[in-house]
């Protein structure tokens, strides 16, 4: 049975289940940023996925770009599947700007989180939510 890894729990909300994949919003103002986690048990690598779950994955990740892009309209779209510190399958979508405190760097190791209001949070994870709707 899935279960999400408490780290990615503790970090995110969720937004919407896709057929393959949970959306979680990051919850860090500094940058807007979603995560995609195929529900999956014991699945640490794209690559491990079965092929179809792959071919999911990867048109959820450019249905995720595209949204970032037309709700934040980014200097860049940032997609990574890490895991070296969840080691549980996730990619990050984080839409960039050059202006943002981290640029052109990678987002982790630049200053502190900054949590989202409540409202703020609710009203994101709304607007998100309707654009995987459409």
């Amino acid at each position: 049975m899935f279960e999400l890894h408490p780290d990615l729990a503790n970090d995110t909300s969720l937004v919407i289940e896709l057929p393959l994949s949970q959306v979680l919003l990051m919850n860090n103002v500094r940058y807007p940023w979603i995560i995609l986690v195929p529900q999956r048990e014991n699945i640490l690598e794209i690559h491990h996925l079965e092929p179809d779950d792959q071919t999911t994955l990867f048109q959820e990740l450019i249905q995720a770009s595209n949204i970032m892009e037309s709700i934040f309209s980014p200097d860049k779209i940032n997609v990574g599947a890490l895991g070296n510190m969840v080691p549980q399958l996730h990619v990050h979508v984080i839409a960039r700007f050059k202006d943002d405190v981290a640029w052109p760097d990678p987002v982790w190791g630049h200053g502190d989180t900054i949590p989202y209001g409540p409202r703020k949070r609710e009203r994101l994870q709304t607007q998100l939510a309707d654009a995987f709707k459409t």
